[in-house]
């Protein structure tokens, strides 16, 4: 037992902002209109291998705000971590970094939104949570249904 212990391993190693960039193009024009905004959210992530068992996770949001026709912010984060992942290979190592990596980096991105949003002196935007690991259960759902599809229309 204690052989699956040390060969089974998730830790996280780091956490660091990769890249970070805020732009107010209409200001300040736009603080005289009525803040009635359209937000338009992004988020994706992405894993890399480092080296062996080590593996960058980069969390990115992209967070839009148009006031009437005109972009009152955006703003793009880069929320990265390094995290050690064992003895998982396929499907499993691949719901850790999507979705349970993901889980980890998003409150520190929604953190540094929030920060410099109300930098750029805008009403705060607090992002909703984001169930990264949820996200990737019915991404895999899907994918097997299509998966399935496929091989129905094959056969005909």
């Amino acid at each position: 037992m204690a052989d699956a212990e040390q060969k089974n391993l998730f830790q996280l190693q780091r956490l660091y902002l990769k890249d970070l960039s805020f732009e107010a193009p209409n200001a300040p024009e736009v603080f005289k209109k009525d803040w009635k905004p359209e937000v338009k959210l992004e988020v994706n992530n992405t894993a890399t291998p480092i080296e062996e068992g080590i593996y960058e996770v980069v969390l990115k949001v992209i967070a839009s705000a148009k006031v009437e026709d005109k972009t009152a912010f955006i703003v793009e984060i880069q929320q990265a971590g390094l995290f050690a992942v064992k003895g998982l290979e396929g499907v499993h190592l691949q719901h850790v970094l999507k979705g349970v990596c993901a889980n980890i980096l998003f409150p520190y991105a929604r953190e540094a939104v929030s920060d410099v949003v109300s930098k750029g002196t805008f009403p705060q935007l607090m992002l909703q949570p984001i169930n990264f690991e949820a996200a990737f259960a019915e991404q895999m759902r899907r994918q097997q249904e299509e998966a399935k599809a496929k091989e129905g229309d094959t056969t005909h």
